[in-house]
């Protein structure tokens, strides 16, 4: 099972058989012949379409059938819409999910795992990478994500419940943990510029987005656009609502809990792709194009950039906390589980992933 990207604008998605099949128009500016592609539909596990395509009312129904999820961006990789099948008829997790929402200390101890998550794989990339380069300014990162997340591990919440967990909560715990969130952001991509070793033209200095004002910023948006996705999808496969989180602020088309649950995720699968894509010579310069001061991928790199992101999430690894093989597919799945099991109290709280 995997995903199936359509990136040719103007495609039209029909259904033949057991069989989807993509035909893509022909681009006599860019010298493209019309092409037909077929896939069977039993190999599909989701649909994203980047740009303007068509489906068919049989292929829509076949996938919906199949409980294939679709997913539409834009060009730039951001998010228009979804098709879903039904939802999932567990009505109690998600009760669950929102009692815990207004539960002060049930809601921090989330969000606290997710930020502990997030700074033990930003360390252990560092840390990674640094055995090779032996960086002094690399280690000087390490073991300041290292002190950061000990002081995240320690914090308890306070009975002052936030006002807006979006915003700085001076003087509380969540401002706390927030700061630690931040500062330990800050140390990572101090750390991750310096693993950026392609082009000249493909050089990191900040985390800048909306838009990115530079290549490899285009490619660690687009990325996490891409996992957001992977994870609403999980989510939502075990019955939870993607829009009410702990970490992230639940607001009107803020799928927070996704976001919540994709920090984890981050480190291991897009920037891990975005350093080998940019350090092997994959991906140049010329590949991206600038319009106004914001940068994204021309149509072939696209592509280049998708496969390498199927292969990442495919790669298999041992799960660290149910001790099996697992794709980092199904990793996003079994944390979203656990969400599912320390909501509903088959689990005292929940564990967080950590890459060794």
């Amino acid at each position: 099972m995997t995903t199936l990207y359509v990136t040719e604008p103007y495609s039209v998605i029909k259904k033949d058989g057991e069989t989807l099949v993509i035909n893509t128009p022909a681009d006599e500016k860019r010298g493209k012949a019309a092409r037909k592609v077929e896939v069977p539909t039993i190999k599909i596990s989701e649909v994203v379409v980047m740009g303007d395509s068509t489906f068919t009312p049989q292929a829509l129904a076949a996938l919906l059938d199949q409980k294939v999820e679709i997913t539409f961006l834009n060009i730039f990789g951001n998010f228009r819409g979804r098709v879903v099948p039904e939802d999932s008829k567990n009505s109690l997790i998600r009760l669950a999910q929102f009692r815990a929402h207004e539960d002060a200390a049930r809601s921090f101890e989330f969000a606290r795992q997710f930020v502990v998550g997030k700074l033990h794989n930003m360390k252990t990339l560092l840390l990674r990478s640094n055995r090779r380069l032996n960086d002094p300014l690399l280690a000087a990162a390490v073991e300041s994500l290292h002190g950061i997340q000990e002081q995240a591990e320690k914090l308890e919440c306070d009975s002052t419940p936030p006002a807006d967990p979006g915003k700085p909560q001076k003087g509380t715990s969540w401002g706390s943990l927030q700061g630690l969130e931040g500062a330990g952001s800050a140390a990572y991509f101090d750390g991750f510029g310096r693993l950026v070793r392609g082009d000249a033209g493909l050089q990191f200095e900040t985390r800048n987005r909306r838009p990115p004002r530079d290549p490899i910023n285009a490619l660690l948006s687009y990325g996490y656009s891409l996992l957001h996705h992977q994870c609403s999808s999980a989510l939502q496969t075990t019955g939870l609502d993607p829009y009410i989180g702990f970490l992230h602020s639940s607001q009107y088309s803020k799928p927070a809990l996704a976001l919540d649950l994709m920090e984890e995720f981050r480190s291991p699968i897009v920037d891990s792709v975005v350093l080998t894509l940019v350090n092997n010579h994959i991906l140049r310069a010329d590949d991206f194009i600038e319009e106004m001061g914001a940068y994204r991928l021309k149509d072939a790199a696209r592509r280049t950039f998708l496969e390498k992101f199927e292969e990442r999430m495919n790669t298999t690894i041992t799960h660290p906390v149910f001790k099996y093989q697992a794709a980092y597919r199904r990793c996003i799945e079994l944390q979203a589980r656990l969400v599912a099991k320390a909501l509903s109290g088959e689990i005292n709280a929940y564990i967080p992933f950590k890459v060794r």
